[in-house]
């Protein structure tokens, strides 16, 4: 297994993770699938922000990705991150989701970011556990704000502070 920063090439195999996590899992509470065009957009979008998409590679095939972006669109809010990490399902439980988070991570650090948020359906063990033992902790618990599979959905904010810096400005 290999990570490597995305390429547009990498856009098919994006989109047939995320779509696969739309259809059957409460990870994203989106009710659509998208297409590779939708995916290319996304990716565009990332790079002109300076922000990373990373991808598991394995025997030529993406297993995973991973990217972060603006948590919230105000200018107060521009060094924090929240960040999303989906691996195809037939490569799920061999350490790829720590992998890309923990490069993830550093990417964050190394561009001068101060925190990192996961917005977690708070049903999903796996993910609050590899965030627990990655450093987040929970700051938040948002009963029933989502719906999906006609389920009320509940949502877990963690987080992790990236720097222990006192001035905003100092990177």
């Amino acid at each position: 297994m290999t990570l490597r920063f995305a390429q547009k090439e990498d856009c098919a195999a994006i989109a047939e993770i995320y779509n696969h996590a739309v259809v059957n899992t409460a990870a994203i509470w989106n009710d659509k699938i998208v297409d590779v065009e939708n995916r290319l957009a996304w990716f565009a979008a990332r790079q002109q922000a300076g922000f990373p998409v990373l991808v598991s590679e394995e025997n030529g095939q993406v297993t995973g990705y991973a990217s972060f972006g603006d948590w919230r669109a105000f200018d107060g809010f521009r060094h924090t991150v929240e960040h999303s990490v989906y691996v195809h399902p037939e490569h799920q439980g061999k350490g790829l989701g720590r992998a890309l988070l923990s490069q993830l991570i550093e990417e964050a650090r190394r561009i001068g970011k101060h925190v990192m948020v996961a917005g977690i359906e708070s049903q999903n063990l796996a993910s609050l556990h590899l965030h627990h033992q990655l450093g987040f902790v929970i700051v938040a618990q948002m009963p029933q704000v989502g719906t999906k599979f006609g389920r009320w959905l509940d949502l877990t904010f963690m987080q992790l502070q990236l720097d222990d810096r006192h001035d905003p400005d100092a990177i």
